[in-house]
């Protein structure tokens, strides 16, 4: 008996409602006095301590044996779910992970970060080098030796410059093939080298030799976005049958610093380049360069005397080798010459400043056949004028 259910009775309805429960004075009262009323009755009426009535269960099947371990197994299942989500719900703190795990991870951050930093501390730990520099060097016929500097700004630069692609970037030093005979100097990719920081130089092998090469430093990305932090000189690998074998140490380019500069662009036409010489002067601890420049650098004696002449010895030696048959008799100028066991032979001799004909005669051991090459070569030796500067190296 509520008062919104009581609102959908007639008028009639409540009356008659009214007048059974014993509502007084029920005939003078309108529709909604009597909703009221009757409600009123109805609530006073109602026993305060009623439970509420359950609902009836219903009666089960009794179960056949056939089917009794299935449904024990599913009430035991059901039971143990009913106690995980109450563990679950009864849960209010959760465990943290292990301090050791902590550092593992911090670690690892730590490792990456290190290992994508190319910056460059100086001696006291305090601050980075002022200016970015790479350089490098002819080592041979097929390798090439990097050594680079790079201030921490230039690293930070690069990692505001790239953005969202840093995290996947990587360090990178990008060979570049330079052809010096088109107009600018065209360049174009060779290849990518993955670098790490921890390392400041990096020895690169080249496939071709008698080529034009340039390095350039920074961060490639897996989109094939690049930030280039520096680039380095140009140099020319020399022919794979002329270069000498060079230790990598720095204890030994002392001994041939002057052919590994010429070869990495020191003495260039178009001038020399003075990362290059800045390099090799602070690792030899000497002047590099042309001597005309340092001829009245550090570590100068004294001048030379200008009425002192220059004197100059230049002689010259001629090789002669080629290859035959292993069994075959070979002359030079009528002299015997050994020949190796895979038939090449080689020979030196005297080139004097004169023109000559010289016979190398091949043939078989029973004489039944001969051939004969004749080389016919010319040295032409000539001594220009010397040149005596008057530059005074007292002039302010």
């Amino acid at each position: 008996m509520t008062v919104s259910a009581l609102k959908t009775y007639s008028l009639k309805d409540l009356v008659h409602l009214a007048k059974k429960r014993g509502v007084t004075g029920f005939r003078a009262m309108r529709k909604d006095e009597l909703v009221r009323a009757i409600a009123r009755l109805a609530k006073k009426s109602a026993p305060a301590n009623k439970a509420p009535t359950q609902p009836k269960k219903r009666a089960l099947p009794a179960a056949s044996p056939a089917n009794s371990a299935a449904t024990n197994s599913r009430a035991r299942a059901l039971s143990s779910t009913n106690k995980t989500l109450r563990r679950a719900t009864n849960t209010t703190t959760v465990k943290p992970t292990s301090t050791r795990v902590l550092k593992r991870i911090e670690a690892a951050r730590a490792e990456m970060s290190q290992s994508k930093n190319l910056g460059t501390t100086a001696a006291n730990g305090k601050s980075g080098v002022v200016k970015d520099r790479l350089v490098v060097m002819v080592r041979g016929p097929y390798w090439l030796h990097c050594c680079w500097d790079v201030a921490p700004q230039s690293v930070q630069r690069a990692q505001a410059a790239m953005g969202q692609d840093w995290h996947a970037a990587s360090p990178v030093l990008r060979v570049l093939r330079v052809d010096p005979a088109t107009s600018g100097a065209s360049e174009r990719i060779e290849r990518d080298i993955k670098i790490h920081g921890r390392v400041k130089n990096w020895y690169v092998d080249i496939c071709e030799p008698l080529q034009n090469y340039r390095i350039e430093i920074g961060y490639a990305a897996p989109n094939g976005r690049f930030f280039g932090l520096a680039r380095s000189n140009v140099v020319s690998t020399p022919a794979a049958d002329r270069a000498d074998l060079m230790d990598p140490h720095w204890t030994d380019v002392a001994e041939n610093c002057e052919k590994i500069y010429a070869m990495s662009g020191g003495y260039a036409p178009e001038g020399a380049n003075h990362e290059l010489q800045e390099l090799f002067e602070e690792r030899l601890r000497r002047p590099m360069g042309s001597p005309l420049v340092n001829r009245y650098g550090a570590g100068a004696e004294g001048l030379v005397q200008r009425d002192r002449r220059l004197k100059v010895e230049l002689e010259a030696e001629l090789m002669v080798h080629g290859a035959t048959h292993p069994d075959a008799y070979v002359t030079l100028q009528g002299e015997p010459i050994k020949v190796r066991p895979d038939g090449s032979f080689t020979v030196r001799c005297d080139f004097p400043n004169r023109r000559q004909v010289i016979p190398v005669v091949v043939s078989t051991r029973d004489g039944a056949q001969q051939r004969t090459v004749v080389l016919a070569i010319e040295r032409n030796t000539k001594v220009l004028e010397p040149i005596v500067r008057d530059s005074n190296p007292n002039e302010a």
